[in-house]
């Protein structure tokens, strides 16, 4: 039997995505927080925007913030083949994870108390 570690990115009690390590979680959450916030800034702004028009504009920004960054820097459309798509949601892991492959590729480390 194998066992397999999954990472679940939960949002207000409801399960978002589920990854197969734990640095595609943390980018995927910190891109909802992102979201987040440019929700919170566009509903706050004289725009007159209900709130699933802001919340779907601002997880398009969170999930093109390469393509934004560049717009705000040069003031210019990145080129198409560097613009990122955006990411999926599915509830299957972004990586399946091969059970010999998990525990060969760790690595013991020793970390030094204060």
């Amino acid at each position: 039997m194998a066992v397999v570690t999954k990472f679940v990115v939960v949002r207000k009690g409801e399960e978002k995505m589920t990854f197969a390590n734990k640095k595609e979680a943390d980018a995927y959450d910190k891109m909802l927080d992102m979201a987040d916030a440019f929700s919170e800034w566009l509903l706050k702004s004289d725009l007159q925007l209900d709130d699933a028009v802001a919340e779907n504009i601002a997880l398009y920004l969170a999930e093109q913030k390469d393509a934004v960054q560049h717009i705000l820097r040069t003031s210019k459309l990145p080129e198409a083949e560097s613009i990122e798509q955006p990411v999926a949601e599915t509830e299957e892991p972004a990586e399946p994870i091969d059970a010999e492959e998990a525990t060969s590729s760790k690595k013991a480390r020793s970390v030094k108390a204060a």
